[in-house]
């Protein structure tokens, strides 16, 4: 069974409620239509934003959450009139199990939108994106390839955390991470190379419960042999499957790379970070894009 195969059947048995939007876009109504027919989740597709039953609600979860940014009630309710705002609050206030939208936005619009509603995972404090990379039988998860364009070390570290997190429900194997850099392990020094460094030794601090290591070459990371030679006993280099990558540039053009030359399929960007899933589309998004968005977001719920 393929990967995507195996995201299905295991969004189909999660048995989620989503929530999309964007229902003014074909694109997004199909999307709905076949998540529900397939049976991947139970799906609500919003039509009227701004005469739903639950606005009040929202409003005053906003409210609630951010006393600072809507001081009264008509700032609240004037903020859940755009649809992302609405749909993330319904994650929020446990009305939906996930919100994807994006498909009429830009992924900064998407980003805020969850910030208010659900803000971030316990000890998290930065929203990223992850591509998941597939080529037969293998799935790489690059990151950050969306959200931050100059990570310092502390933030380098909780993407690193999350991407670890969301590769264990979504794929399903424990992640082995490598922080990636020009140099491997002191053969080039330099204040990017430093900063991997220190983003190293933030994530040890925190004692987690995978094996991580860096700063890596790619092909330290990937190739057992190599890894061997150029960091022997790294627990990381050789048999990642997760790499962080320095900076958003780097991210982006790389995951491009393997994508377009490569032959890989890239399946993301996947938001992580958050407290509960919100997912990003491309606003140049198919159908089948939605879909595959959809059931991999249902894989982020906690307890999946």
């Amino acid at each position: 069974m393929s990967f995507r195969a195996r995201v299905f059947e295991r969004a189909r048995a999660a048995n989620r409620r989503i929530v999309l939007p964007e229902g003014g876009d074909p694109r997004v109504r199909a999307a709905g239509e076949k998540l529900a027919r397939d049976g991947i989740a139970r799906v609500e597709v919003l039509d009227d934003v701004a005469g739903d039953a639950r606005a009040a609600a929202c409003a005053a979860h906003l409210r609630r959450r951010r006393p600072d940014k809507f001081p009264d009630d008509a700032s609240a309710r004037e903020a859940v009139r755009h649809p992302l705002t609405l749909g993330a609050c319904l994650v929020g206030i446990g009305a939906a199990d996930v919100m994807v939208g994006g498909a009429l936005y830009t992924t900064a619009d998407t980003i805020r939108a969850a910030l208010l509603a659900v803000g971030t995972a316990p000890g998290i404090h930065v929203v990223s994106g992850a591509f998941y990379m597939i080529h037969e039988e293998r799935v790489l998860t690059f990151a950050d390839c969306a959200a931050v364009p100059e990570p310092d070390p502390q933030q380098l570290a909780e993407i690193a955390l999350a991407t670890a997190r969301d590769r264990r429900r979504i794929v399903g194997d424990e992640p082995v991470v490598a922080f990636l850099s020009y140099s491997t392990k002191g053969s080039a020094e330099g204040p990017r190379v430093e900063r991997v460094r220190r983003a190293v030794a933030a994530l040890a601090a925190q004692r987690p419960d995978f094996p991580f290591d860096g700063e890596l070459q790619g092909d330290a990371a990937l190739v057992e042999a190599i890894g061997a030679r150029k960091a022997p006993g790294s627990r990381a280099a050789g048999r990642a499957n997760v790499l962080i990558f320095p900076d958003l540039d780097a991210a982006n053009i790389g995951y491009k790379l393997v994508q377009r030359l490569g032959g890989w399929d890239a399946l993301g960007p996947v938001l992580q970070g958050l407290a509960r899933p919100v997912s990003d589309l491309s606003r140049g998004a198919s159908v089948d894009d939605i879909v595959a968005t959809a059931a991999v977001a249902t894989l982020q719920v906690e307890g999946t």
